[in-house]
């Protein structure tokens, strides 16, 4: 067995990522935001029973190799607490101008703010 078989059992499989241009702008057309100091995001409800993450990392942030570095951190910290998030949405995040990519303040600010937009598209819903 080579390393790169046992990738695809915990990898990122394409069913958990946005990857149309029609999904990002769903989520942007929704308008519910939430943001800290280390990243933004938007969220909308689906309809699949599981959330998934779409990353918008701009030139602004960096070179290739810093936005490579903040999608590689997203990407993983996305992965490694999916099923502590709240299930059914659609979330964009962006790194915020001015954060450093640091993979803990990333993992937890990817679960709050994942549970404010769940908040306020429940209390949208209501």
């Amino acid at each position: 067995m080579t390393g790169g078989d046992s990738s695809k059992t915990s990898g990122f499989p394409k069913r958990l990522r946005l990857r149309k241009q029609a999904e990002f702008d769903r989520v942007f057309g929704g308008k519910v935001y939430a943001a800290d100091d280390t990243l933004v995001m938007n969220g909308t409800s689906n309809e699949l029973g599981r959330s998934r993450i779409g990353l918008s990392v701009s030139r602004k942030v960096g070179n290739a190799v810093a936005r490579n570095r903040w999608k590689r951190l997203l990407r993983e910290a996305f992965r490694t607490q999916q099923s502590e998030l709240p299930q059914g949405f659609d979330l964009v995040v962006r790194p915020r101008r001015g954060a450093t990519p640091d993979f803990l303040r990333i993992r937890a600010s990817l679960r709050s703010l994942a549970e404010r937009i769940a908040r306020k598209l429940q209390r949208g819903r209501s």
